[in-house]
């Protein structure tokens, strides 16, 4: 039988070799004094030797050691120490094969240990049967395995035994998951599915694909289209119970395939992984369709009220002239009654002789008018968007499946109206008492219903967003309620870094800001506030200079004189070679690493380098488009970048030179603006912080040692703040950072309070610090000559209430079953739990005070900060460098390919920094054998972000045969 080959090299050795670093010596091998007593039973040294080696190697990684095998020096150290012998004793183990098959005799009957067969072997075999539907991928039924027989004390069969079984085990859990989802489906709704592969669309695409093909749109047409496949594929009535029993990845992977194969390969598959996948995909497209209508509705909006804005500004515009005209006449009406009056004449006279009487109506008339347009506002002018509302709104409100809450209930009802287009009165009970609609409505003439089912599509979305209205089983626009962890789950939860009583940590937070006002009083007092001081309640602070030894630009130069210029490619291979990050790229079919690897990385270089396929087709030497298109389609998911991406940072966080720079404890955070096609108007992609040009941002966490360990693609007219927490909640290198740093954009009161909770120390640069007021506990007792500061009481009540729930919101965000931007945004959108949004501030808030007292009087945290976010700039700087296509421009119009696009960039940039660093740690071990010593408070001035030397242009030049 062929072998099966379900691992790569180095997943093979992560499982099997022997442990060589120190922690898992330490923990596998120490051996007790029952371990001791056993072995020096043996009377020569070698023996004695052996036999702890076999122990050791029966208990991790769990297999017997094989004749010839070769021991690493570190193990056969840390055994003999304990033994009091050296290595060389090992020379002479086993010189009769007998010895050998006697130790083994014997540590099984010690210890427990048994063969892998008989009625053991099939007992796992069963249980490997059940664990292969659970398991996420190759590698993970690999591991469940072999640590199932450390557990079990079997000893682990040959490598290739485990793969086979393994792989024999995937299979038959893909079948089976494939014939119960088969089953569960009608004759005739088989019969449905496979017309799917049938039917054409105006004679060019199936059925299948133009379904899949949808995309977030901007427009009411857009709105249709996608109206148009949601109805299509409620047409098909699944069943309710289709994935009950399931595993969550395993609908994910199929739903991944279908969206890789064309009609043709979906044919010829058997029947039942056809309908399985055809099945899945119906049902996961409506939530996804229904999502990206929710999407184009929220733009809808935004498109119209800009316009509103347009109009109104342009109404101002245009009354300027008469504005100053009417305030001139009044002016000279005033002058003259004023002067009248010091004369003693009559006013009846001064009217007359300044303006006259016959035009005074007139121009109060113009007054009033001009005063109406100069407080007007966008609401009356957005009556003008309801003509594409009612080309998309009503089908749209007749296809979501819509639930709210209770306080929901009026817009359910008036969405319900809208639905049915029959005549009806218009209720306003949706609306707050405040709302500025209800003016507007009242002017409206009788029976208009216009301006009311505009207003009833607003706040449409405003309820999506805030969570008072969701869609079943959708993604982005679920019910949050239904998402949050249970109250039990919290306590269980090891992430969070606050007691569980609330009163323990209000206790805490008043000793702490009591200490903190008064030692920020003193200081200003005394004058001892550095760069800064607090003058009748007012702050100044002056920025602090920077402190970059002058002999550091001159090093790094040299350094990076010493590291030669080499092409892009080569450098990936390197890495490659090291890291194996092209191993993270499984195929979505069978979960094999890729055997086409150098195939693979021109699909990588062609997205980082922003050139696309047929451009790096064309520079390349080794692949033509069609080749990178299969393994784009196969190979590339979001999830392979984040395991690629994690694989590359922490081998360069082990990397010597990376010492200088950081622990790889604190990060800061930045979006990156990337322009993006001339459509970004109508997809609400501009943002006036960039002028006029459509774009996106690339949000990306750089560690203290330069590593981009997290990246998202977010729009650029959204705030950065809830994107903070993604990073450091998404990914091993961000779970370990203990500060946090980000500039203004990234500061917001929730994730003050959820960073805190989470163990995180939150400290953002915030460029008016000096207009923000502190929140206290007890106004009264703040020092005199900090009262001025103080912008409110501390509503301790109702953080106490709100506790429990606020514990649960961190602890859903530690579980990643939801996108902790998704749930703050939420909370941002005067959400149905307004009182628990309330509460969640008010955590901020005592911690954004905490923080600013800190901040004003320690000046090496505002260094810290100004160094990590000149690490971060410095960053986008080496990324603008590389994204050399198409002048820089992202031109894919799927948020798929433009997350693709960014996140290889991301990962092409953390490539460069990981090469970087190990060729400047061997520059700086030739200057030292040279004799030239380097200071190391210079080498931490040094960064790996240079790119001067890297041939990034020409010809893709790579080794005919890997």
């Amino acid at each position: 039988m062929p072998r099966r080959n379900i691992l790569t090299d180095r997943q093979r050795a992560a499982l099997f070799d022997l442990p060589s670093d120190e922690p898992s010596l330490l923990r596998h091998y120490t051996l007790s004094d029952e371990d001791l007593d056993h072995i020096n039973q043996r009377r020569r040294p070698e023996n004695r030797l052996g036999f702890a080696l076999q122990l050791c190697a029966l208990r991790y990684p769990g297999r017997a050691l094989t004749p010839g095998e070769l021991i690493p020096h570190d193990v056969l150290a840390f055994i003999g120490a304990q033994l009091g012998l050296t290595g060389e004793a090992l020379l002479l183990y086993a010189a009769r094969r007998q010895t050998r098959q006697e130790h083994m005799e014997a540590l099984r009957y010690l210890y427990g240990y048994r063969a892998f067969s008989g009625r053991g072997a099939r007992d796992l075999k069963t249980w490997l049967d059940r664990q292969a539907e659970l398991a996420t991928s190759n590698e993970d039924i690999a591991r469940r395995f072999v640590d199932e027989c450390r557990r079990a004390q079997t000893i682990l069969p040959a490598i290739t035994t485990v793969e086979r079984l393994c792989a024999d085990a995937l299979v038959a859990a893909e079948r089976r998951i494939e014939t119960r989802i088969a089953q569960r489906l009608a004759d005739d709704l088989c019969g449905q599915l496979d017309a799917l592969l049938s039917e054409h669309i105006d004679e060019r695409l199936t059925r299948f694909v133009w379904l899949r093909q949808f995309e977030v749109g901007n427009n009411s047409a857009g709105a249709n289209r996608l109206l148009d496949r949601l109805e299509y594929l409620y047409g098909i009535n699944l069943p309710s119970d289709l994935v009950d029993g399931v595993p969550e990845h395993r609908v994910t992977r199929l739903r991944r395939q279908g969206e890789r194969y064309f009609a043709d390969g979906l044919r010829d598959l058997p029947d039942d992984r056809r309908f399985a996948i055809l099945a899945v995909c119906t049902q996961e497209w409506r939530a996804a369709i229904s999502d990206a209508i929710v999407e184009t509705h929220d733009r809808i909006v935004g498109k119209t009220w800009r316009e509103g804005q347009r109009l109104c500004a342009a109404r101002v515009e245009n009354a300027k002239s008469a504005v100053q005209q009417t305030v001139r006449s009044f002016r000279d009406l005033g002058a003259a009654l004023l002067e009248a009056k010091e004369d003693g004449a009559p006013l009846e006279k001064a009217v007359e002789s300044s303006l006259g009487w016959d035009r005074l109506p007139e121009l109060v008339a113009v007054a009033a008018r001009l005063s109406d347009t100069l407080s007007s506002d966008p609401i009356a002018h957005v009556v003008q968007g309801h003509n594409r509302f009612r080309r998309y709104a009503p089908r749209m409100l007749r296809l979501l499946k819509v639930e709210g809450a209770k306080v929901a209930a009026p817009l359910i009802e008036a969405t319900a109206l809208i639905e049915s287009g029959a005549k009806h009165d218009q209720p306003r009970n949706f609306l707050r008492r405040t709302s500025k609609w209800h003016r507007h409505l009242d002017s409206q003439e009788p029976g208009d219903k216009r301006l009311w089912e505009v207003a009833a599509c607003f706040h449409l979305r405003e309820s999506f967003r805030s969570g008072d209205i969701w869609l079943k089983q959708s993604r982005r626009y679920g019910d949050l309620k239904r998402v949050l962890v249970p109250t039990t789950a919290v306590a269980e939860n090891a992430r969070l870094a606050v007691p569980l009583d609330p009163e323990t940590w209000l206790a805490d937070r008043h000793a702490q800001m009591e200490i903190g006002l008064q030692q920020l009083s003193k200081a200003a007092k005394n004058g001892a506030i550095p760069g800064g001081a607090i003058k009748d309640g007012v702050l100044s602070l002056s920025r602090l200079p920077t402190k970059t030894p002058s002999d550091a630009a001159d090093l790094l130069f040299d350094l990076y004189k010493r590291v030669p210029d080499t092409r892009i490619t080569d450098i990936m291979l390197e890495v490659d070679e090291v890291t194996g990050f092209t191993d993270a790229f499984t195929h979505l079919r069978t979960g094999a690493s890729p055997k086409d690897k150098i195939g693979l990385m021109n699909v990588l270089l062609a997205e980082g380098l922003n050139l696309g396929l047929s451009k790096m087709a064309e520079a390349s030497n080794s692949h033509g488009f069609w080749e990178l298109m299969r393994i784009s389609r196969w190979h590339i998911e979001s999830e392979a970048y984040g395991r690629a991406l994690a694989s590359v940072v922490d081998a360069q966080g082990n990397l010597p030179m990376a010492r200088f720079w950081g622990m790889g404890l604190t990060a800061s955070s930045d979006g990156q603006f990337f322009p993006t096609t001339r459509q970004g108007e109508a997809m609400n992609l501009i943002n006036a912080k960039y002028g006029n040009e459509p774009g996106l941002k690339a949000y990306t966490h750089v560690s203290d040692q330069f590593a981009p360990f997290a990246s998202q693609t977010i729009p650029a007219t959204v705030s950065e703040a809830p994107y903070i927490l993604d990073g450091l909640l998404n990914s091993d290198v961000g779970k370990q950072i203990k500060e946090q740093y980000a500039d203004t954009g990234g500061f917001t009161d929730h994730v003050f309070a959820v960073t805190s909770i989470l163990g995180h120390r939150f400290i953002p640069r915030i460029r008016d610090l000096p207009s923000k007021r502190f929140h206290v506990f007890e106004p009264g007792a703040t020092p005199a000559n900090l009262k001025e500061m103080v912008g409110g009481r501390i509503r301790e009540g109702l953080i106490a209430s709100n506790w429990p729930d606020i514990l649960r919101i961190a602890a859903t965000m530690t579980a990643g079953t939801i996108a902790p931007s998704q749930i703050l945004r939420k909370l941002a959108s005067y959400p149905r739990q307004n009182d628990l949004a309330a509460a969640l501030r008010e955590v901020g808030r005592v911690e954004r005070t905490l923080f600013m007292m800190d901040w004003v009087l320690n000046t090496d945290m505002q260094r810290r900060v100004q160094i990590g976010l000149n690490k971060g700039e410095a960053h986008h700087a080496l990324k603008n460098a590389l994204r050399i296509g198409r002048q820089g421009e992202i031109r894919d119009r799927s948020a798929e390919g433009q997350h693709y696009r960014m996140a290889a960039l991301n990962l092409l940039a953390a490539i460069v920094i990981y090469w970087n660093t190990a060729r400047l740690g061997e520059a700086v071990a030739e200057r030292q054998d040279a004799g030239l010593l380097i200071p190391p408070e210079l080498l931490a001035h040094t960064s790996p972000l240079g790119w001067a030397h890297i041939l990034l242009t020409g010809e893709y030049k790579w080794p005919k045969k890997r």
